[in-house]
């Protein structure tokens, strides 16, 4: 059995972590450290683990395998600094704090679609960001062909867990309801993972990557749609992201368009082309706190220790 520890276990993405995991049939939860609900049962605060009997501890002596850091971005970094993690663990990191080849020293960028190999002998793994996840799928195939437009336009809509648990005016129900709003408008703190992952397939890459985010008023889920214009014919494009994802058993390119509903509460990234005359849109969607950030640490791990990478992530959607 992997025994795994999670700092952080109190926020969105540890929950979803805990869901996966306390039915994973490789693990064992040894401790799950939260310094604010230390000693409470975890179903007091995600409120759908009350069958279990999990409760909240302080940081545990680390007789464990792997540690997933679920903190806000920043704090992974000081935690690390501060703590003696045993060289034995492995981690995996949600928050941005190493996703940068600037800042990652031996963390490996968690793509499973473009590192699976490299994730396979990591010890330590920074997991994308759930924008840069959507917006890196929908665009890999072009970088890894050498088709990256000098321009790129991003329409990107996101649910309101993406912000966190922590309550602020725009995640509060009376605004986010009924309502649409872009914020980070061309400097979006995913762009820069985005423009170094594309950048490694294809030297041409452009820094023209015009990103506009968007606050949805739905609780979870992000559809990205990139627009650009290509001299290939829709054929062409539909073969090339074929070809790149086949054997990539969460990322699925469908001939028809697709919708959010298809893959809230799954790990896997959707995607479509459509053309005309020579504008292209690609659109690529996925579960923000699943493919986006938890389900995609859990592929991960399932990768590190040389499980079966689907293990434990057959998760279903629904459509109503």
């Amino acid at each position: 059995m992997i025994r795994v520890g999670i700092v952080g276990a109190a926020g969105y993405t540890a929950g979803e972590l805990i869901r996966i995991l306390v039915s994973h049939p490789c693990v064992e939860l040894r401790y799950l450290q939260s310094g604010s609900h230390r000693g409470e049962p975890v179903g007091w605060v995600h409120r759908d683990l009350i069958y279990t009997d999990l409760r909240f501890s302080d940081l545990d002596v680390m007789d464990i395998d792997v540690l997933f850091l679920c903190m806000g971005h920043g704090l992974s970094a000081q935690f690390l600094e501060q703590h003696r993690v045993p060289v034995s663990v492995k981690i995996i990191d949600l928050s941005h704090d190493f996703r940068l080849k600037s800042n990652a020293g031996d963390f490996v960028y968690g793509l499973p679609e473009l590192n699976r190999e490299q994730i396979r002998g990591a010890w330590h793994v920074a997991n994308p960001g759930c924008f840069a996840t959507a917006i890196e799928l929908g665009l890999l195939p072009l970088a890894k062909n050498g088709l990256l437009p000098a321009h790129v336009s991003v329409f990107g809509i996101t649910g309101a867990t993406g912000a966190g648990q922590k309550l602020t005016e725009e995640t509060h129900y009376s605004h986010r309801v009924q309502n649409l709003s872009a914020y980070k408008v061309f400097s979006h703190q995913h762009l820069a993972e985005i423009r170094e992952t594309l950048s490694g397939q294809d030297g041409n890459l452009p820094t023209d990557i015009a990103f506009v985010p968007v606050r949805g008023c739905h609780a979870r889920g992000i559809m990205v749609n990139a627009v650009f214009t290509s001299e290939e014919d829709l054929s062409e494009l539909q073969h090339i992201y074929a070809t790149c994802y086949e054997g990539n058993p969460f990322t699925v390119v469908s001939d028809v368009p697709v919708y959010l509903k298809q893959v809230v509460n799954t790990n896997y990234c959707f995607i479509h082309i459509e053309q005309q005359d020579r504008n292209v849109l690609v659109t690529s969607v996925i579960d923000n706190l699943l493919k986006g950030a938890s389900g995609q640490a859990v592929q991960n791990m399932n990768l590190m220790f040389g499980l079966e990478e689907t293990m434990g992530l057959g998760l279903k959607a629904s459509y109503f």
